[in-house]
């Protein structure tokens, strides 16, 4: 049986079901799969171009996850969804992610669905698991309305508890930590940052590329990528990537180096002829620029030949290495991902299969393990739904 048919659950169901077993799969929702649709704006980035495990985020064994990771080349992973799940994808240049050729995040959902079921899996929606539980030789699930449902072996694919409107209430959590399983504590990851007061109301809506660094020293995290003001603070995939340093620890300092550009370049901009404003509106959106400059106190029309040795030090600092007034965060309601789950110890990384206690599989996001955005998270999804209906054999 499998407990949930978002990514992670309809793999492990289409691959628990072509190696013998009788699956049925319980989904809460009426469709399932709807992180998969809400995804990438409605188009599912359904897999990067590339990756390294070591862009994964856990507090459990890094050989573990890479281990985890080798057992599905990402080749592999494309031949499948164009092969047998008949999703032809297409490789975007500017950001190295591949989504389905129709830019229908829906055709992913359905696609993997119409899988499973050709596999020989049985799905079973609009059914709330509430609790498992073990049994002689197997296992009971019971259902919101009462009903018990027993099984020789159970995936948990129940999600974490991100975007909880999609039905994630980290129920599969709550099992495995009540079945005596190591939990890493969990927390909102890949959500956006907020700032109290919104000090950059006036600038919302404006985006760029940058560079964003949680932390300092050797364990600041850094990303590079989109960076958007919103009315609340600061979103984009290089802040969603480094959040999670924020959410953990509230006093790690969050710095944005507008651009992209390090302190040296900044520095040699600000050397070219022409007025300070006009330098930095040619590399800025006019607005971010001139807020910058006016923070500066450095008078826009300056001339760079006359800008004096402590005002360009001044704004480099502001362009190269701006301290967000980061003040919170917008939590799981908006967190792309939930960090923490079941230590990666407590499962053989083989099959995924619970170490103390048999027949009780764990797959997808309540696993200890996260990625950048960019269709990591949904490689670890598919990569671990394989492995786990895989290894549940023709118990579940």
């Amino acid at each position: 049986m499998v407990v949930g048919a978002g990514a992670a659950g309809l793999v492990a169901a289409g691959f628990a079901a072509r190696s013998g077993a009788r699956v049925t799969v319980l989904e809460r929702t009426r469709t399932g799969g709807k992180k998969i649709v809400a995804s990438g704006g409605g188009r599912c980035n359904v897999l990067p171009s590339a990756f390294r495990a070591e862009q994964f985020v856990s507090a459990s064994s890094s050989n573990t996850i890479k281990r985890i990771l080798a057992t599905w080349p990402l080749d592999e992973q494309r031949r499948f969804f164009e092969d047998e799940v008949g999703l032809h994808l297409v490789l975007e240049p500017e950001t190295g992610k591949l989504f389905p050729a129709s830019n229908r995040a829906q055709d992913v959902r359905d696609g993997l669905v119409d899988w499973a079921v050709r596999e020989g899996a049985t799905f079973r929606f609009d059914a709330h698991a509430v609790d498992v539980r073990p049994r002689d030789g197997g296992w009971t699930v019971t259902l919101a309305s009462g009903q018990t449902v027993e099984a020789d072996a159970v995936i948990v694919a129940t999600g974490g508890l991100s975007v909880p409107a999609t039905g994630s209430d980290g129920a599969g959590l709550r099992w495995a930590k009540s079945l005596g399983h190591a939990m890493v504590p969990t927390y909102a990851a890949l959500t956006p940052l907020t700032a109290t007061p919104a000090v950059h109301v006036a600038l919302s809506g404006v985006s760029l590329v940058s560079t964003v660094t949680a932390g300092e020293g050797k364990k600041a995290r850094v990303a590079t990528g989109g960076f958007l003001v919103t009315h609340r603070g600061y979103s984009g995939p290089a802040v969603l990537d480094v959040s999670h340093r924020f959410v953990v620890d509230a006093s790690t300092p969050v710095a944005v180096a507008w651009d992209g550009a390090p302190a040296d370049v900044w520095d040699e901009r600000l050397r070219a002829a022409g007025t300070v404003l006009a330098a930095v509106r040619r590399h800025l959106p006019q607005r971010l620029a001139d807020a910058l400059v006016a923070e500066s106190g450095v008078a826009p029309g300056t001339s760079l030949a006359q800008l004096r040795k402590a005002d360009r030090a001044r704004l480099v600092a502001l362009l190269a290495a701006y301290r967000l007034p980061v003040t919170g965060h917008e939590g799981y309601k908006k967190a792309e991902v939930t960090g923490g789950g079941v230590a990666l110890s407590e499962v053989d990384p083989r099959t995924l299969e619970s170490r103390s206690r048999p027949g009780l599989f764990f797959c997808g996001e309540v696993l200890d393990a996260f990625g950048p955005i960019g269709g990591y998270n949904f490689l670890w999804a598919w990569t671990t739904g394989r492995l786990a209906g895989l290894g549940s054999g023709k118990g579940v």
